[in-house]
């Protein structure tokens, strides 16, 4: 059955796209939720006469979405999931948790129908998710994976640390070099001159 597409559907193609889906899908799911129309002359003809604006939106949802994989292209979001000893979730991350973590971390808004993760992720670490921004655009994020309370990842010390951090080691080092070259001499005994010897004993 050909329907004319209201709006971008995954996989089918944008509005004012003319697609061939099958009967039930387009009838139980596209037409009641006003995804798409049938495609009747009387709506091709109509179509016809708003391509033009349909253009001009499409170039602007074009123009939005590869900003905003830009934007995302490389990003890091954190998310805190409960996990065993050897870093095994008890349950897996999902899209809409992913979703939430890219809205709060990076500002962003994306569908959550549109996050390919790959698989499951079911264990701590990182992990490289896709998110198709808009038709064939996209974008790849990393998604950080920490136990609850945990840290993900420490920040990289800076120069001026890292100086700090080798100075500090050498003065201990020169510390410790000068403590093994030291000896302590102990003071010798004196004997007070005003204490009378002991005089020896006679039978």
């Amino acid at each position: 059955m050909k329907v004319i597409l209201t709006q971008e559907l995954k996989g089918k193609g944008g509005e004012g796209d003319v697609v061939e889906v099958a009967r039930g899908y387009a009838v139980n799911y596209l037409l009641p939720r006003k995804l798409a129309v049938e495609a009747t002359p009387g709506n091709i003809k109509q179509l016809d006469a708003r391509k033009g604006n349909i253009l001009k939106r499409e170039e602007t949802r074009i123009g939005e979405a590869r900003t905003l994989a830009e934007r995302l292209e490389g990003g890091r979001v954190t998310i805190a999931a409960k996990a065993g000893e050897e870093g095994r979730l008890f349950g897996s991350v999902t899209s809409p948790m992913i979703v939430d973590a890219i809205a709060t971390q990076l500002d962003a808004e994306v569908d959550r129908r549109k996050v390919d993760v790959h698989g499951h992720i079911k264990e701590l670490g990182e992990h490289t998710v896709t998110v198709q921004v808009y038709r064939e655009i996209k974008t790849e994020v990393v998604v950080v994976v920490v136990p609850e309370g945990g840290v993900a990842e420490q920040a990289e010390p800076t120069l001026a640390e890292v100086i700090a951090e080798v100075e500090a080691e050498e003065a201990a080092a020169e510390g410790d070099v000068e403590a093994e070259g030291h000896v302590e001499v102990e003071p010798e005994e004196t004997i007070d001159e005003e204490t009378p010897a002991a005089e020896e004993s006679t039978e």
